[in-house]
């Protein structure tokens, strides 16, 4: 991975998956590209077991997420969606609506589970991503 990554100690799971701790400054990154490396280090990409039905992945905390970088126009543009499963239930957001409510943390963990598998490892997965103040 890149030098901005700092790993910390090994912890092993029930299962026998050793799963390191990556400290990540988001200083000045740009959400995509930041999304894009915890995917991979979420979902165990960057490790020689890898295979896709395997939970091998290792845990990551984010710092300093409230000064990530928002490239082009997506901040007042960009819309998220959900729908209700009523009719005319669906639901749009838009990014800054959603960052004003619940913070650039909400907005980074929507970016990194639109790039994890949609499967059931996602949820357990996306737990393993922390936030630090």
């Amino acid at each position: 991975m890149k030098s901005n990554v700092n790993t910390k100690k090994n912890s092993e799971t029930s299962n026998g998956v050793k799963r390191e701790n990556h400290i990540i400054d988001a200083t000045d990154k740009v959400l995509g590209r930041l999304a894009t490396q915890v995917a991979v280090l979420l979902r165990g990409k960057n490790k020689v077991g890898f295979a896709p039905y395997k939970d091998i992945g290792d845990f990551v905390i984010i710092k300093n997420i409230n000064s990530l970088k928002f490239t082009g126009k997506k901040f007042e543009n960009k819309i998220y969606y959900h729908h209700s499963l009523y009719l005319g239930g669906l639901k749009k957001t838009t990014m800054k609506e959603v960052y004003n409510k619940k913070g650039a943390s909400e907005i980074f963990k929507r970016a990194v589970m639109g790039m994890l598998t949609k499967n059931k490892l996602r949820p357990l997965q996306i737990k393993r991503l922390k936030f630090e103040k």
